[in-house]
Parts: C-alpha cells; sequence; structure tokens
C-alpha cells in the first residue's frame, strides 16, 4: 500500500470550527439544556501524575498546556515535594502501581533523574512522558543505569506528532525531526521499555496513521507495535474554544462508555502554580490551570467524583477516547 505524502498546508484549519456556546459547561452540576452533567466516581489509583512544570526545550504550534522555554506557569516541582506525595501513598499503604511525568519535557527539571530513582526504589513502575531529545539524551548515562537496575519498570513514552518529518516539524519547529528519531532508536538499541504518543491532527483515518508509523519503526529498528493502541498512543485533538457536546447522565449508555474507562476514574495529577505556596492535586493532566478542578492540596482529599465541567472532557476523553494512561506493560 503506498501512503501519499501530507504536507503541513494541508492540515485541518482549527480556526475554522465552530466556537464553543459561552452558555455551556458554565454550571458544574447541569449542562447548558438543563440535564444533569455527568460524573466520574474515583475507583482507586492506576497512575499518580506529577507535571514537573511547564518549562520545555520545544514551543510546539498546538500544545493544550502551551509549554516552552519560557512559561513557567506550572513551576518546577522539588524532589521533596514529590517525595511527600510518596510518603503519602506509604502511609496509606494505598496501592498506586504507576508514577507519570510529564511537562513541559520532565528531563529539564534539575531534580527530575532524583524523582525517578525514588520513584522506582519505592516499587513504582515509572512512565516518561518526554521528546527524547536533548535533555534526556544529556542523561544517557544515568538512565543506563536506571534501565540497568530496573529494567522494564521504567517505561519511555516519546512524542512524535506523525510519521512524516514535514508534519511532525509543522508542530514542533524545524530542526526537531532527526533529534526525536535519535533519541528513540538509542533508547530502541539500549533495551529500554519503549512506547511512542502520536496524534490525530491530520484528519487520516487511524489505521492510515498506524501503517506509516509502522514503517517508520520497521526503517530504524524500534520494536514498538504500531498496531497496538498501548504501544502506540493515538491522541484526538483538543481545542477548548471549539464547541463541542456536554455529557450528560444519558450519554453513557447512548455512547455506550464506561465511565470507570476515563482517566479521571483512576488518574490523579500533582501541578504547582507558579506563585503558589504548596503543589495541588487535580483530577487529570488535561485540565492544570482551571483553579475550579483544584482539590487540595493532598492525595486523601482528592478521591471525590469528578464532575464532566470542562470540554477536554467531552472532546479528550469521553468522544475522544484519549487516556494518558493507557497501560504501559505489554
Amino acid at each position: 500500500m503506498t501512503l501519499a505524502v501530507i504536507h503541513p498546508k494541508e492540515l485541518p484549519d482549527g480556526g475554522a470550527e465552530t466556537p464553543l456556546d459561552p452558555r455551556k459547561f458554565a454550571d458544574p452540576d447541569r449542562t447548558a439544556t438543563g440535564e444533569a452533567r455527568a460524573a466520574v466516581a474515583f475507583a482507586g489509583f492506576e497512575t499518580l501524575w506529577f507535571n514537573t512544570g511547564t518549562i520545555c526545550n520545544l514551543a510546539c504550534r498546538y500544545c493544550y498546556i502551551e509549554s516552552s522555554p519560557t512559561n513557567d506557569r506550572l513551576v518546577y516541582l522539588s524532589l521533596n515535594e514529590i517525595g511527600a506525595y510518596l510518603d503519602e501513598i506509604r502511609d496509606h499503604g494505598w496501592t498506586v502501581p504507576e508514577i507519570g511525568f510529564t511537562g513541559g519535557e520532565p528531563f529539564v527539571n534539575p531534580d527530575f533523574i532524583a524523582m525517578l530513582e525514588l520513584s522506582l526504589s519505592r516499587g513504582h513502575r515509572v512512565l516518561v512522558l518526554t521528546n527524547a531529545m536533548r535533555p534526556m539524551m544529556k542523561q544517557a548515562a544515568v538512565l543506563l543505569d536506571l534501565r540497568a537496575r530496573f529494567g522494564d519498570e521504567l517505561v519511555m513514552r516519546v512524542s512524535l506528532d506523525h510519521y512524516s518529518r514535514p508534519i511532525h516539524e509543522a508542530e514542533r519547529g524545524p530542526q526537531s525531526w532527526a533529534p526525536a528519531i535519535d533519541g528513540l532508536v538509542w533508547l530502541a538499541r539500549n533495551g529500554f521499555n519503549i512506547r511512542v504518543a502520536g496524534r490525530t491532527f491530520t484528519g487520516e483515518d487511524e489505521r492510515r496513521i498506524r501503517i506509516g508509523f509502522g514503517r517508520l519503526f520497521a526503517a530504524h529498528d524500534i520494536p514498538v507495535d504500531a498496531g497496538d493502541p498501548r504501544a502506540l498512543v493515538l491522541f484526538p485533538e483538543m481545542d477548548a474554544a471549539a464547541d463541542v457536546p456536554e455529557i450528560t447522565t444519558s450519554c453513557w449508555d447512548k455512547l455506550d462508555v464506561d465511565p470507570a474507562s476515563l482517566m479521571c476514574a483512576s488518574s490523579r495529577m500533582v501541578v504547582k502554580r507558579k506563585g503558589a505556596a504548596q503543589p495541588a492535586v487535580v483530577p487529570c493532566t488535561l485540565i492544570p490551570y482551571d483553579t475550579g478542578f483544584d482539590m487540595g492540596p493532598t492525595l486523601a482529599g482528592a478521591v471525590d467524583g469528578v464532575k464532566l465541567n470542562h470540554p477536554h472532557c467531552a472532546r479528550f476523553c469521553v468522544l475522544g477516547g484519549g487516556s494518558c494512561s493507557a497501560p504501559a506493560d505489554s
């Protein structure tokens, strides 16, 4: 099968979407039409995420969290702050199988390597979301040591927005492709447990995208099964300003969606906003800035259900089927 090349100028124009009705997502309990808003109960931790800070070596065109070399709206979490949450897990006797790290680019946080070692030494599987570029490669020797000590419990998920260089660089900037591929190949050759995260912003169907990534992986001898949604995660697009249906309590049956499958049923994320005295726990990785979703400074206070009162809840999770916490094991 021959795949035609899609050029950046052919990408869908996000600005053409219908703008969000301002009456939507205004009331936590009721939709704009007065129906009961859907909520998701917390079923227990599968993943605890830490946003290490929004500073990144890249400034991607459509980054939902607006990470960049200058955006410090979420400041660096410290080793001591992360340690306090790991202590809370231990003290409560909770089972938290996975610790996830996202950003920004986690490897620019000066405490990050120590965070990895602490989390792994506490018996957690660790999932790292990275662009696999220079900040990661500067830590190559330490990563090899962690790999030798903890094996597949350290999972590296590399962000590649597309299987072609032009489209990836249209999003992430010139000269962002080769370093990312080099980092991914280095991880593969050194036996790391690797995954890849792509996106669906080209308008291609999923089969086509997976075929394209499969050819890329084969060409570079990267042991990622592009047909496995756990190995190659494809994220739907997010635009909080574009119109999207609100999710009501009757939607679960209509859409055949189990609320327990949503990210906020089994995950929480810790963030620290600029100027804040302490970190805050939020329901998921997608809504770090909206203080209306804050659940307090502790994990114990963050086990209530979540009302789906944000466009990302509908667009990404319910209708898009996305989750940052896709299983990391094969």
